[in-house]
Formats: C-alpha cells, sequence, structure tokens
C-alpha cells in the first residue's frame, strides 16, 4: 500500500560547534535570507526552524529590517519557532533553569506571533523523563525524540505525553546532494523503507541537517522524485503538526516511562559528562548562584528594577547550556567563550545581591535565610575588622563589597585591605528570615589527629596508608583514555593506576571545623585533597586542586562498597531517579567491532549528587560541577578529570563512526590547572535533601 510521507523542511541550528558562534551566525543570515524569500515567494509551504528562538533572534540582530516579514510568516504558520529558548542538554540542566528556557522561549515565540508548539529533541544526546512534566505546565503535550530511543515504533507514549521518534534521525540531506534524481530516490527510499517499518500509513520525514540551507530547486525535486517513487511513497511537504493530527490514534499503542538513553540504535555520547569539567562546576555555580540572586530580588520586593537583567543572565546561561556548548564537544574557541559568558554571569549575579545588601543597610553578622526550610550549620562572612569570639578561617586581598556597590564613592589604593573570612555557628534559623550571627552555642563533636578527622555523624581515617570513610575505601585511580570529546575510549587490559598517599597534615583546626591536607601521588604528579569537616555536619567536603601535566587519561575517585551495586539513584531536573545497573559488565571486553555502534557503558549522567542505598551498600555524593558517575563490580567511580584532545577521533575505540569532525582542541587536555569538589555522606533520601540544601544553600551573609 502506497504510504504518505509528511515531509518538514528544517535546518538543525547549533549556535556553536566545529565553528565559533559568529562565524556560524553569519552562515545562519545567509541560509536564512534565503528561507524567507522562499517563504515569502511561495517557493516552499513552510518551515521549522529547529524548536529554539535564539536563532531567531541571533538572525535579527543583524536583520533588524526583517522582523515584520517573520512576524507576518508565522502569524500565517508558515514559519513555526520555539517553544524553547535555546536547545539545551537534558541531563546537564536543572530545573530551574530548564522550566526558564520554556518560559523565556515560549514568551518571545508568542510576542512574534507563533502558537503551535512541540517539545522539539532532534539532537541532544539523550532524553531527560522530568522534561514531559515541566514541558507540560507550559501546555506542551507533544514531542519529537531521537537519540536514545531503542526499538522503538515512530509513534508512543512517552511519561503520558504523544511522541514521535526520528528513526533514521533528523540528518536528511539527500536533496542538497550532488548526484542524479534516480540516486536520490533510492536513498529516500532506502531511508523511507526503514521508517516504513516503524510507521503506519503516514511517515514523518525531515528534510535538513546541521545549519543547511534549503535547495532552490526543492519542490521540482519532490515532484521527480515522487514519480520514481509513485508505487510506494508520496511525498508532501508540510509539517509536523499535521503529522500528529494524522497519527493521533496511534500513540497508545506503545508506552514508554522512563529516560531515553539506550544506544543500540543511535549514539548517545555519554563521554560528553566528563568532557572539560570547567564547564561543568561553571554552569553549576552560575546556576546556583543566579536563582539566589533572584530569590534575593524577591525578599527585597525588588522585580521591577531587576527583571530585565536577571532575564538577560539566564538568556547568557542557557545558550552556555546548548548541547554542543555544555557537553564540551566544541572548538577550544567556542568553549573560552562560553567560561567568559559564564563570568559575566557570576558578576552580574552578585553584583544584585551586593547592589540589595547596601539598599537594604545588610550589617556584619546579619544572615538572611532565603531557602523554604529552617538551617543550621555553620556560615562563612567577611570583614576588614576583628571579631572576637569568631573563629578565623582564611582571607583575601580586596576591596570591602560595600565600597564597591556604593555608587556614591570610589575605591582609592588605601581601602584595597586584608579581608577575613570569619567562621561562626547559626541555628534554626527559620524560612524567608534574618537573624544575627552569634558566637559559637554548641559544643564541639569534632575528634582530630595528624591522620583522622571525625565528628558524631561521619569519620575519615587513614590506616595502612590507606583512605576509609566510615569503613568504606576511597581512593584516587588514573586509567587511559584513547577517546575524545564524545566517548571515552578505555585501553581493553587497563587495570588503572592507584595513587598512594604521600603524606598528610592537619592544616586548619578549631572547635568548629578541621581541614586535613592529603597529598597523592601517582607516576606523573602530586595530586592535594582537601578534606574539611564541620561539627554536627553530616558530610565531608573533598576539594581537589591541583596542575595536571598528562595527556589522554582518565582520573577518577573510587569508592569500594561493601557488596556489588545494582541501582543508583541519581539527581535529574532536581528529582532522585533509580537507575539499574549491570554490576558485572565490564565495558573494556565489550568494545564494538561492528560499524555504526557505540560501546554499551556502565556509566550515566547527575546533576548535583547521586544515592547508593541498596542493603548493605550505603553512600551519598553531593557535587559541585561533576556531572558522570561509573558502576563497576563494587565500585562507584566518579570522573575528576577526562583529558583528551579532538572533537572526534576516528581511532576512538569506542565509537565505530565518527561523531564529528576530527577537530584538535589540545585544551580539551586540560593541561594545567584543574580543581574538583563533592561531598560525601550517608543515609537515605531524607539525609540526600538534607545534606543537598546544606552544600547548596540560600544563606547571605
Amino acid at each position: 500500500m502506497r504510504k504518505q510521507v509528511i515531509a518538514y523542511l528544517h535546518s538543525h541550528w547549533d549556535r556553536e560547534w566545529y565553528r565559533e558562534f559568529e562565524i556560524f551566525r553569519m552562515r545562519l543570515v545567509r541560509v536564512f535570507d534565503r528561507v524567507l524569500d522562499m517563504l515569502e515567494n511561495n517557493k516552499i509551504p513552510c518551515f521549522y526552524f529547529d524548536g529554539q528562538v535564539s536563532a531567531l533572534e541571533d538572525y535579527l540582530e543583524i536583520r533588524p529590517e526583517n522582523t515584520n516579514l517573520v512576524k507576518k510568516l508565522i502569524y500565517a504558520k508558515k514559519l513555526f519557532i520555539g517553544p524553547f529558548y535555546c536547545l539545551t542538554d537534558e541531563f546537564l540542566t536543572d530545573k530551574t533553569c530548564f522550566a526558564k528556557n520554556l518560559e523565556i522561549g515560549m514568551k518571545k515565540a508568542i510576542d512574534y506571533g507563533c502558537v503551535d508548539f512541540i517539545g522539539y529533541f532532534a539532537d541532544t544526546f539523550g532524553h531527560s523523563q522530568n522534561v514531559v512534566d515541566i514541558a507540560r505546565d507550559f501546555g506542551i503535550d507533544k514531542f519529537i525524540v531521537w537519540r536514545g530511543c531503542g526499538d522503538f515504533p515512530a509513534e508512543f507514549k512517552w511519561c503520558g505525553a504523544d511522541t514521535v521518534n526520528l528513526v533514521r534521525g533528523y540528518f536528511q540531506d539527500v536533496f542538497s546532494l550532488n548526484c542524479t534524481i534516480e540516486e536520490k530516490a533510492q536513498i529516500v527510499k532506502k531511508n523511507l523503507d526503514l521508517i516504513s517499518e516503524k510507521s503506519g500509513l503516514y511517515v514523518l520525514y525531515p528534510i535538513g541537517a546541521d545549519h543547511l540551507g534549503i535547495p532552490e530547486d526543492i519542490k521540482d525535486q519532490i515532484s521527480a522524485v515522487n514519480e520514481l517513487l509513485k508505487d510506494d511513497y508520496n511525498i508532501k511537504l508540510s509539517s509536523p503538526f499535521e503529522y500528529f493530527k494524522n497519527v493521533s490514534a496511534n500513540f497508545d499503542e506503545f508506552e514508554f516511562n522512563e529516560e531515553l538513553r539506550d544506544n543500540s540504535k543511535t549514539f548517545t555520547l555519554q563521554g560528553c559528562y566528563s568532557s572539560r569539567l570547567d564547564l561543568k562546576r561553571y554552569n553549576i555555580q552560575c546556576s546556583y548562584m543566579l536563582d539566589l540572586a533572584s530569590r534575593y530580588v524577591s525578599f527585597c520586593k525588588a522585580n521591577n528594577r531587576y527583571d530585565s537583567i536577571i532575564e538577560y543572565a539566564y538568556k547568557m546561561l542557557i545558550r552556555n547550556q546548548a548541547h554542543d556548548s555544555i557537553s564540551g564537544c566544541s572548538t577550544d574557541d567556542v568553549h573560552r567563550e562560553n567560561i567568559t559568558r559564564y563570568k559575566k554571569i557570576l558578576q552580574i549575579a552578585y553584583t544584585i545581591i551586593d547592589e540589595l545588601k547596601l539598599e537594604t543597610q545588610f550589617e556584619e553578622k546579619m544572615v538572611i535565610n532565603l531557602s523554604d526550610k529552617f538551617y543550621s550549620g555553620i556560615v562563612e562572612f567577611e570583614s576588614a575588622k576583628s571579631q572576637e569570639g569568631y573563629e578565623k578561617f582564611q582571607y583575601r586581598e580586596g576591596f570591602e563589597w560595600n565600597l564597591l556597590a556604593d555608587t556614591q564613592r570610589i575605591p582609592i589604593t588605601e581601602d584595597y585591605k586584608r579581608i577575613y573570612t570569619y567562621l561562626a555557628e547559626i541555628s534554626n534559623v527559620e524560612p524567608n528570615e534574618t537573624e544575627f550571627i552569634m558566637p559559637e552555642i554548641s559544643e564541639s563533636d569534632l575528634k582530630i589527629t595528624e591522620t583522622s578527622i571525625e565528628n558524631s555523624n561521619i569519620s575519615l581515617k587513614i590506616i595502612d596508608n590507606k583512605i576509609y570513610i566510615n569503613l568504606i575505601p576511597f581512593s584516587i585511580v588514573d586509567f587511559a583514555d584513547l577517546g575524545d570529546s564524545y566517548n571515552n575510549a578505555p585501553k581493553p587490559d587497563d587495570k588503572g593506576e592507584t595513587f598512594k598517599i604521600l603524606r598528610t597534615k592537619i592544616i586548619f583546626k578549631s572547635s568548629c571545623r578541621a581541614v586535613l591536607k592529603i597529598d597523592f601521588e601517582g607516576v606523573w604528579d602530586v595530586i592535594p585533597l582537601f578534606i574539611t569537616l564541620d561539627k554536627n555536619s553530616r558530610y565531608l567536603k573533598f576539594e581537589f586542586d591541583w596542575n595536571n601535566t598528562q595527556m589522554n587519561h582518565l582520573l577518577e575517585a573510587c569508592f569500594e562498597l561493601p557488596t556489588k551495586i545494582h541501582a543508583v539513584y541519581s539527581e535529574d531536573m532536581n528529582i532522585l531517579i533509580k537507575r539499574l545497573f549491570d554490576p558485572n559488565y565490564d565495558i573494556r571486553k565489550n568494545l564494538p567491532n561492528e560499524k555504526g555502534k557505540e560501546v554499551k557503558t556502565n556509566t550515566a549522567p547527575m546533576q548535583r549528587g547521586l544515592l547508593i542505598d541498596e542493603k548493605e551498600n550505603n553512600l551519598g555524593i553531593i557535587t559541585k560541577g561533576l556531572t558522570q558517575y561509573e558502576v563497576y563490580k563494587n565500585k562507584l567511580y566518579i570522573p575528576i578529570l577526562r583529558s583528551t584532545g579532538m572533537i572526534s577521533n576516528p581511532k576512538n575505540s569506542a565509537r565505530t563512526t565518527p561523531a564529528g569532525p576530527p577537530i584538535e582542541t589540545p585544551e580539551l587536555q586540560m593541561i594545567g590547572k584543574n580543581k574538583a569538589e563533592f561531598y560525601v555522606f550517608f543515609g537515605n533520601e531524607t539525609a540526600f535533601d538534607e545534606v543537598m540544601s546544606q552544600v547548596y544553600n540560600y544563606i547571605i551573609t
């Protein structure tokens, strides 16, 4: 039976990737100039602009004279934009940022006149199950996905929403190829046959690719191909919305209610979650600080003055969360620009807080709890004056915040001072309340030696030159990595090198805090680890700060649990989800040799933390920018550095087909200064929530 093919014209637009943003934008102007001309002159019926508004904004900054034409075409339902501001990675984006992405994107799209929206995820590296509920809050109930689907039909219910699986992906550039129409018809038929196996009477067929323009003679080409395929298919240029309308009865035939991370059919490129971990650290910090600044603005009832600057900062952050940006799989120049944007976001967030502190006459030793929970614990505050009764922790050289925020004063040389950080204790500060910090109010439960720190909740001890956290062995292990920005490629026989403890020393000791420094020695570098424990705290804070000198390796923190790990609860869109693992699976024994395959892994992404809570195994980790973990037997690995040097290595043993161009990226080797920070605790989901609220607190001092 002849099938009806609904084909939609599109161009998947990465703002930056193997070329830098402004270069791609100049290409965008050329591509979209032609698209607008073709739409206006009825050479094509409609164009789907990749589900994001940022590309349109980028275009109209250069071509503002085309704004009215864009609005006219959107109103006529010839041009479809939104709902997202930018197509972001779903596993490296928290719930607040993902909702902001939709909020800003839909507001912009509606302003331009668009009223039809699909949750369009053409090229993100797998799909979070939690995005459906967030999008549903914005009235979006239809989705298009690709990467991460297993052997699925073309239409299915995903977490309750009507969803289309792009069986052959969005990348269909056949009509732009330099070959005969007969050869094009053969290629089109091959792809349509494969899609048709998973479809009913209607087939959805994307026409377009990354940064690709529309051929001027696209209508004539389709007519010619239709004539050659008339016994099997009829291709009609339309939009995805018509396809959803025609297949509405099919979605209930198959249902899937979990995340989409299966890489048996398409690459999901899981090594991205540990590429360029400096980007991940900045991303987490910016997400947190913008949220904190926003809460403070609301607390001070200053929304009208700060709404536009906060939206400006969120737009910068969301652009940085585009999958080729936050994933760390672009050129070195792209990622330098990412870091510049991150720094600008932090400048805005900190300045908002300082301005409001000055305006509200914020005093030293004052604390505001901007969370929705009571807060107790050790806090830090700064002062250039001596503060009797408080523990002095560290200092910096610089200007006091109130001087820099005051528009009626200019700092002079004499204002550049030594500013100390003091430690203080607060207890049960109510949500959205202001209190003054008082000197220590409870007895210390810290016990400190040169080889151990512990309190009544948790302990770290060095016994026979090995580290134990509540009797759980901890180590640092280094493996070779012959991969690229997309995939870790291990050596088949690599057992890893475990770093040895070179020396230990207590570098800070007080009644409320202890800091133990451990220097680890490998064959190439000494890596210092600073472990902090506060009195009454449930967690240990781990901070690595070192210079990496080596290339092509994977450095991991390793926790050795009593029994094999079968399940991990990890954070996804601010919710803990359960992932199951085969603890005996060994990636090194399963490297692919068939073309077009990507190795299955026992790694997974996380946002800010994970929890192992099964029988004898009990461990929680909260991180600040470490966004991947791996399970093998009874060991949990957290990558603290992944060092490779190419966007896509054609010799990557973990993936037998390139995932991008083989562009060398020396800075991906992460030579030089590196940091890593995470927090270790034991307990259940309640403990996870408690420690998370301590680590990511909404306290202003």
